[in-house]
């Protein structure tokens, strides 16, 4: 009977079926959740809303990030490019929610979502492994650092958009998608350093 209601829920509301998911593996679900319906009936999540469309479904809750089990190495690798331990950790929240997993759409990969061919210019021969996907992107966004002559905001949005948008438009780039992940970033840094 339970089986036949939980179906019958499933086929009637995908959104249902989404959030239930979503509650039921909280590992993945600790950013802000946005969903919304197209007019073919899919239904589309995502953590960075880049659509009118979307409406927040479920909201972030926060956690202490010295829990995380990268600690001491995301620690260990940023003092070694002195770069703040925190920010890296903002920029991995941001980038994969701590899944060292995690591929993106567009093929980036592992806990700093390293594209193909920037873990290839930093030595990354398995980008799904942590110890090596930190390495190569904090190795990465110390350059983008050195860059931007320390602005942080720019050396985020580089690290986002990639660093010749950054130059080609003076700035951070008018994306909507890298402008909310600059904001991103900035307040996990924040919220971080507390």
């Amino acid at each position: 009977m339970i089986r036949k209601l939980f179906l019958l829920i499933v086929k009637s509301s995908p959104l249902i079926l989404g959030i239930g998911a979503l509650l039921l593996y909280p590992s993945t679900s600790l950013s802000d959740i946005y969903s919304f319906t197209d007019k073919n009936g899919v239904v589309n999540f995502t953590n960075v809303p880049t659509d009118p469309r979307y409406k927040l479904i479920i909201k972030e809750r926060h956690f202490d990030p010295r829990s995380i089990n990268y600690g001491s190495l995301i620690s260990r690798i940023s003092g070694k490019y002195m770069v703040e331990d925190t920010l890296v950790r903002a920029i991995i929240k941001a980038e994969s929610d701590f899944n060292h997993k995690a591929v993106s759409n567009k093929g980036a990969m592992g806990l700093m979502q390293l594209m193909p061919g920037t873990a290839e210019d930093m030595d990354v021969k398995n980008p799904f492994n942590p110890e090596e996907n930190i390495e190569g992107g904090v190795r990465y966004f110390k350059w983008l650092l050195d860059r931007f002559k320390d602005n942080l905001p720019l050396a985020i949005a580089a690290y986002h958009a990639g660093g010749d948008a950054v130059i080609r438009h003076n700035g951070i780039p008018p994306f909507d998608s890298t402008q909310k992940y600059v904001k991103q970033v900035l307040k996990y840094f924040k919220e971080y350093k507390k």
